[in-house]
C-alpha cells in the first residue's frame, strides 16, 4: 500500500533505462482475478522520448477507434461489463424507480422576444425536451420544434435556440449522437416551417440576430480539407449570414489567424449598434475584446481590451454605454462600463468587488441584477446602473440560479432556482413591485422535505479550508458505515453549486450520503481559487479531494470500503488521479468520460483548447508535473485497486474515448485485487450534452447496480441494506 498522499513519480526514482524496462515488462495476455477473466489486451512496444525521459505507451493501439482489433476489444469489454451488471439482484426494481424519478414535467426559463415567449418543456420521459412558443404570458403554448421526431432513438438534440428580436424567426442548432458538431437552421415561427438556410462546420456557436431580423452573426470553423487534418477544430471565426444566402456568401467579420486556439463569440448591444467580439484562448475565461460600430460605413473591429490577461464578459449595452463583468483588479469579479458611443475607452467602475464571487450579471428594467455565490450558494441583488444597492431578491434557500432572462426594457425577469433535492423551479420577478412568485413548479414523485443539505469546512493537505456540501435523508446520523458518494470536478473555473439530478434520489432514499466539495481549480471563490488548481498547481485539486475523503472517514461518516468517488471529464481525471495516489482510501471509483493520458491529451479532438489549464508535455517543465499525476502513467503493477467503472462514448469528440480505453486496459493488467475493473462504452452518444433520457436512465442503472452490489445495498424498500 502507498503511504498517505504518495504519488511515486517513477521518473525521479528510476533512471530512464530502468523506467523503460519497467513500463515495457510483459504482462499476462489475459489477466485474471478471483471473479473475472478480462478480454485479451495485447501490449505494444511503443516508447516516446520526452525531453530525455523514455515513457512506454503499451496500449497506443487503442487510440485507433476504427481498427478491427479496437472494435473487437470494445465489444468484448462491453460484453464483460454487461455480464457483471445485468446479474445484480433487484436490477429491474431499480430501473423502475429511476424511471419514476426521471418522470416529472420540467420547463426552462422563458425568453420574451416581441410579444412571444419561448421555452423548452419535457413532459417527463421524453428523450429530448420540446421547444415551445406562446403569445403573451396567457397564451396557449404550441410546440415549435420537437427533436424527438428527428431520430428513432432520441439522439438528435436541440443545442441552440435563438429567436430573432421581433420573435418572427428562430435560429436553432442540432447535433447528432452527442457530438459537439452542430448545424444551424432557421424556422419561421408563425408557420413552423424551415427556411432554406443551413449552416455547417459549427461548434459551440453564439448566434446574434440583427435588430431587423434580416440576418445574424455566428461562430464557425474551417471546412474539413481547407486546413491540415485536425485543425478543423481550431481557427474559429465570426461570420455574418444574411437570410436566404448560401453559406458560401457569408461575410467574414472577425478571425484571429495568428492564434488558432482563440475562440470568438459575437454579441450585439440591445440597440444593434455595437457588435462585441470576445475571443477566448482555449477554455479559459481570459479574453480579448473588440468592438465594431455598425453605424460606421466600412467600419472594422477596434480593440477595446487587449490580450487574454483578464476576463471580460459583455453584459449589455444601454444608451451607448457597454457594461462588462471583469476580474481585472478584482479576482472575485466586478462590473465596469465604457461610454463607447461618446468616445470613451477606459472602463469606469459600476459595481465593486465584494467578498462573494460575482457569478453573473444582467440588465433588466434599466437596473443591474447581480448573481453572487456566497460559499457556493446563490444570492441575487438588484442595483441601479450606478451601482447603488436597491434590494435583495429573496431566493428560497441553499441552491443555485441556473438561468436568468430579461432585457433592459423588460419590467419582469425570470430565473430558475434549484437545489440538490429540489428540481429547477421557474420564478417570475417583478422589479417595480419587488415581488418574486412561482411561475412553473415541477411535479415530483418524492418529498424534498425528507432530505437535508448542509455545508461543512475541512482542511486540505496544506491547511487551506475547503467547503463541502453534505446531502442525506433527514435525521441520518454518522455511524462510520454510511455508503458515501463523493463527487468532484475542480477545474476550468467551473462552479459546483447545488444542482438537481433525479437519479441521486435513488442513492439518498437508501440511506446514502452524497458529498460535493468545492475544490480548488473551480471558480466558487474567484480567479485566485481557480489558479490555485491549474497548471503546476493541479496537485492541490487532488489533495483537496483526498482530504475530503479523509475527513468523511475520520469524522465517523463512512469507511474506505463504503466510499465511492465520482467525476466526469476533468472530474474523471480527478478521480482516476486520486485512485492512483490513494487506492487504499476508496471502495469504488466511477470514472466518467475521463482524461487519463496527460502526455498526449492535447493531440486529440479540441484538447489544445485546454493547454492554458493543464499545460503540455511539449514543454519540458510542464512535462514533469504532468507525468507525476497522469493517471495512465501512474498505474502500478501489483496494487490492489478499488472496484472501478470507467465510462465513455464512441461519439465523444470532446474528450477522446482513447483515454478511458487505455486506462481500463492498464488497470486490468496491473491490479492484484479481486475488485472488478470494468469499462462501459456507450454507442451513439458523446460527452454528455444532449443525451436522451433513456440513455441517462440506463447509465445510472449501471452505475447504481455497480455501487449497490459493491456496498451491499438493498434495491427495494428505499433504505440501506
Amino acid at each position: 500500500m502507498p503511504t498517505p498522499h504518495a504519488r511515486l513519480p517513477l521518473s525521479r526514482a528510476l533512471g530512464a533505462a530502468a523506467l523503460l524496462l519497467l513500463a515495457a515488462a510483459p504482462a499476462p495476455s489475459q489477466p485474471t482475478t478471483g471473479r473475472l477473466r478480462y478480454p485479451a489486451t495485447p501490449r505494444d512496444s511503443v516508447v516516446d522520448d520526452y525531453h530525455g525521459t523514455l515513457v512506454a505507451d503499451p496500449y497506443r493501439w487503442l487510440e485507433d477507434d476504427d481498427s478491427p482489433r479496437t472494435v473487437e476489444w470494445v465489444e468484448a469489454q462491453n460484453a464483460l461489463t454487461r455480464s457483471v451488471l445485468e446479474r445484480v439482484p433487484g436490477r429491474e426494481t431499480l430501473r423502475r424507480r429511476l424511471t419514476e424519478l426521471f418522470d416529472y414535467p420540467r420547463v426552462t426559463v422563458p425568453h420574451r422576444r416581441g410579444t412571444r415567449y419561448f421555452f423548452s418543456r419535457n413532459s417527463g420521459l421524453q428523450n429530448q425536451s420540446v421547444y415551445y412558443v406562446q403569445e403573451g404570458l396567457e397564451g396557449a403554448p404550441r410546440p415549435l420544434i420537437d427533436p424527438n421526431t428527428l431520430s428513432p432513438d432520441g439522439t438528435v438534440a436541440l443545442t441552440n435556440t435563438t429567436p430573432s428580436e421581433d420573435g418572427r424567426r428562430l435560429a436553432y442548432a442540432l447535433s447528432a449522437s452527442g457530438s459537439d458538431r452542430q448545424e444551424i437552421f432557421v424556422r419561421d415561427v408563425e408557420t413552423g416551417k424551415d427556411l432554406a438556410d443551413r449552416l455547417r462546420w459549427v461548434k459551440f456557436t453564439s448566434i446574434a440576430w440583427t435588430p431587423g431580423g434580416e440576418g445574424f452573426y455566428y461562430t464557425r470553423f474551417p471546412e474539413p480539407g481547407t486546413v491540415p487534418a485536425g485543425d478543423e477544430n481550431y481557427f474559429g471565426k465570426v461570420c455574418y449570414h444574411r437570410l436566404g444566402d448560401p453559406q458560401e456568401r457569408d461575410a467574414l467579420v472577425f478571425e484571429k489567424p495568428d492564434r488558432k486556439e482563440a475562440f470568438p463569440v459575437a454579441e450585439l448591444s440591445r440597440d444593434g449598434r455595437f457588435l462585441v467580439l470576445s475571443s477566448f484562448v482555449g477554455a479559459s475565461s481570459k479574453s480579448e475584446v473588440q468592438v465594431l460600430d455598425r453605424e460606421l460605413p466600412g467600419g472594422r473591429p477596434q480593440l477595446l481590451f487587449p490580450g487574454y490577461e483578464h476576463a471580460y464578459r459583455f453584459i449589455e449595452g444601454v444608451d451607448g454605454r457597454l457594461y462588462f463583468q471583469t476580474d481585472e483588479g478584482a479576482p472575485r469579479g466586478r462590473v465596469v462600463a465604457v461610454d463607447y458611443a461618446r468616445g470613451g475607452r477606459q472602463p469606469q467602475p459600476v459595481l465593486a468587488e465584494s467578498a462573494d464571487l460575482l457569478n453573473e450579471a444582467a440588465i433588466v428594467d434599466g437596473r443591474l441584477v447581480a448573481l453572487h455565490l456566497h460559499d457556493a450558494s446563490a444570492r441575487a441583488t438588484v442595483y441601479s446602473l450606478q451601482g447603488e444597492r436597491q434590494t435583495e431578491i429573496p431566493l428560497p434557500g441553499l441552491g443555485s440560479v441556473a438561468a436568468l432572462s430579461g432585457r433592459p426594457e423588460d419590467r419582469e425577469m425570470f430565473l430558475s432556482f434549484a437545489s440538490f433535492v429540489q428540481p429547477a423551479t421557474i420564478y417570475r420577478y417583478d422589479l417595480a413591485a419587488r415581488r418574486l412568485a412561482e411561475f412553473q413548479r415541477p411535479g415530483l414523485k418524492f418529498k424534498p422535505e425528507d432530505f437535508e443539505t448542509r455545508q461543512v469546512w475541512y482542511p486540505s493537505r496544506d491547511g487551506t479550508q475547503v467547503p463541502m456540501f453534505l446531502v442525506h435523508r433527514k435525521g441520518l446520523r454518522p455511524n462510520g458505515d454510511l455508503p458515501t458518494y463523493l463527487s468532484g470536478y475542480g477545474g476550468f473555473d467551473v462552479n459546483l453549486d447545488p444542482s438537481f439530478d433525479p437519479a441521486l434520489l435513488a442513492w439518498l432514499e437508501r440511506g446514502g450520503l452524497y458529498a460535493v466539495p468545492n475544490l480548488r481549480g473551480g471558480g466558487e471563490f474567484g480567479e485566485a481559487w481557480h489558479e490555485a488548481g491549474m497548471l503546476g498547481r493541479k496537485q492541490n485539486v487532488f489533495d483537496d479531494f483526498i482530504a475530503a475523503a479523509e475527513w468523511l472517514t475520520q469524522n465517523g461518516y463512512t469507511r474506505p470500503e463504503r466510499l465511492a468517488i465520482e467525476g466526469g471529464s476533468n472530474g474523471g481525471l480527478l478521480v482516476s488521479a486520486c485512485e492512483m495516489q490513494r487506492p487504499d482510501l476508496f471502495g469504488a471509483v466511477l470514472c466518467r468520460v475521463p482524461l487519463t493520458d496527460m502526455l498526449r491529451y492535447h493531440r486529440f479532438t479540441v484538447a489544445r483548447f485546454w493547454i492554458p489549464e493543464y499545460g503540455s508535455s511539449e514543454d519540458p517543465q510542464q512535462f514533469l508535473y504532468l507525468r507525476r499525476y497522469s493517471p495512465y502513467h501512474n498505474v502500478r503493477d501489483g496494487v490492489r485497486y478499488p472496484a472501478t467503472l470507467i465510462t465513455t462514448a464512441d461519439h465523444d469528440d470532446r474528450v477522446a474515448p482513447l483515454h478511458a480505453k487505455k486506462l481500463a486496459a492498464r488497470l486490468q493488467a496491473a491490479t492484484a485485487g479481486e475488485a472488478p475493473i470494468l469499462i462501459r462504452i456507450e454507442t451513439r452518444a458523446g460527452h454528455g450534452q444532449g443525451k436522451p433520457t433513456t440513455k441517462r436512465i440506463e447509465e445510472y442503472l449501471d452505475i447504481f447496480s455497480f455501487l449497490f452490489q459493491r456496498f451491499g445495498l438493498a434495491v427495494t424498500g428505499g433504505k440501506a441494506g
